[in-house]
């Protein structure tokens, strides 16, 4: 039993709540299913058959990479892929050039060499240690028929150590992947979290060149590889 007081708390309360609870709801602006995107008409339909409806073109569910500039097809540019939980890239790794250290917060991927050798370097999530108890790095060379997976959330990158392209193809367990860039958006945060996640050791006039320092694109020249083919690094 509580004591009169608290009881009185309590129904003042509940009885301050009420007006929430009874006033009207606000009106909705609604907007027609024709407005949307098909990739939005196509998530909001209730089945798959509704799906195949909205897909009435035999090339609905045909993509080509040769004609786009992107080389990923998802379900922003191949609407068809809603619903399936899968996503596809083709793409290439330039001579003497390395990715971001990226991730992917929505995917696991499965990266394939086609043609040429890459490098791989991922970071699997915090605890997972080496023999030594140090954070676990996964290293591998890949060559032609080769695969390697990246865990969804997982760090990691790719390098090209030669004077030729490396050809690969990525499958990733999402139709809506993502990508994340892991020194772009970490300098993002201000000054002083930076500093602290560092130690220190960054002072603040430094960390503002640091943001200005890293690359635009998404691939990162190596100068020793450049130097062994005899390539010039091209400026931005």
């Amino acid at each position: 039993m509580l004591p009169d007081f608290a009881l009185r708390s309590v129904i003042t309360a509940m009885l301050a709540l009420v007006p929430l609870a009874t006033a009207a709801p606000q009106p909705i602006t609604k907007r027609s299913t024709s407005e949307l995107s098909l990739t939005a008409q196509l998530r909001l339909a209730d089945t798959a058959i509704e799906r195949y409806k909205l897909l009435p073109k035999d090339e609905d569910f045909v993509f080509s990479f040769t004609e786009t500039s992107l080389p990923i097809a998802s379900s922003q540019n191949f609407p068809a892929l809603v619903g399936t939980g899968v996503s596809f890239s083709i793409s290439q790794l330039p001579a003497c050039s390395m990715s971001f250290v990226h991730l992917h917060p929505r995917a696991t991927e499965l990266f394939a060499i086609t043609s040429g050798r890459v490098l791989s370097e991922m970071v699997p999530e915090a605890g997972v240690l080496d023999s030594e108890g140090h954070q676990r790095v996964i290293r591998a060379e890949l060559n032609p028929g080769m695969v390697t997976i990246y865990p969804a959330g997982s760090f990691h990158t790719q390098v090209n150590p030669d004077c030729v392209p490396a050809n690969f193809t990525a499958a990733f367990n999402s139709d809506e992947f993502a990508v994340g860039l892991v020194a772009a958006q970490t300098f993002s945060l201000s000054d002083d979290v930076i500093a602290a996640t560092f130690g220190e050791t960054i002072a603040g006039e430094d960390i503002e060149k640091v943001r200005h320092a890293i690359p635009a694109t998404m691939a990162i020249k190596v100068e020793e590889c450049l130097s062994k083919c005899g390539k010039q690094k091209r400026q931005t």
